[in-house]
């Protein structure tokens, strides 16, 4: 039982039901009580444990979820998060599996697609390219310690890369070693709703909150070479970026 690793509430206590079970989950992660991957009881088993509402435990469970300690999995339940939110710099050009590194999580993919083709009429506009020019696409779920945390859907200018079967774990490792970083990029950044098949491919619900990211990157001769729209999961990720008025 869950309240034999976390305790249960104080008689003492005067704040409401789901706040005390939230303290009781958020120092039961804190202390190593609960570690990194455990699931959750279901809400129908903490209600009983706890003698209180399913309604109470739900608001409980998703105010953590939304902190990033908790993280919802279609189909299997509710587990405790890898390290709580990734903060990802908005001021920083860098790649998904960098950032990842960076914070001591591990990085992995699995393909979706990807395949070579001719521009279309919108890349055609966002990459400079004319029509009938070569393209690389990759559509990819990233995750981080086996925890889906993006869908991420770019397109590359054909001349970047010798073939789709260059980019392995990591697509800007493979721009460098064909000596086509991009050096800068624009950034749009909006909050979505998932769609069924987007949900689906990150294990959340339809219409669970998410952070769209449409990205434009370029070579240091000016020349556009990266057009990707990254969907990840609201409750996973912080952006931010330092701002200076020097």
């Amino acid at each position: 039982m869950l309240s034999d690793k976390i305790g249960r509430f104080r008689t003492d206590d005067s704040a409401p039901l789901y706040l005390q079970l939230q303290v009781l989950i958020r120092h039961g992660i804190e202390g190593g009580a609960i570690r990194r991957g455990d699931a959750i009881p279901a809400e129908r088993d903490l209600a009983e444990e706890y003698g209180i509402s399913r309604i109470t435990v739900r608001k409980a469970i998703e105010g953590l979820v939304e902190d990033g300690l908790l993280t919802r999995r279609r189909g299997m339940g509710t587990f405790v998060a890898g390290t709580g939110r990734v903060e990802k710099s908005f001021s920083k050009l860098s790649s998904f599996s960098e950032d990842m590194i960076a914070r001591g999580r591990v990085p992995s993919s699995s393909w979706v697609s990807r395949a070579a083709g001719t521009v279309d009429p919108e890349e055609a506009m966002a990459l400079v390219m004319s029509p009938g020019e070569a393209v690389l696409r990759f559509n990819r779920i990233r995750y981080a310690d086996d925890v889906p945390m993006a869908f991420e859907a770019t397109t590359i200018a054909g001349f970047c890369l010798p073939s789709v079967e260059a980019v392995g774990d990591s697509l800007y490792a493979a721009l460098d070693a064909a000596g086509n970083r991009p050096v800068r990029a624009l950034q749009r950044l909006r909050a979505v709703p998932f769609g069924a098949e987007h949900a689906r491919m990150l294990g959340v619900d339809t219409g669970h909150p998410g952070l769209l990211i449409e990205r434009r990157s370029f070579l240091r001769d000016g020349r556009a070479v990266e057009l990707t729209r990254s969907y990840y999961r609201g409750d996973s990720y912080d952006f931010v970026a330092e701002l200076s008025d020097l």
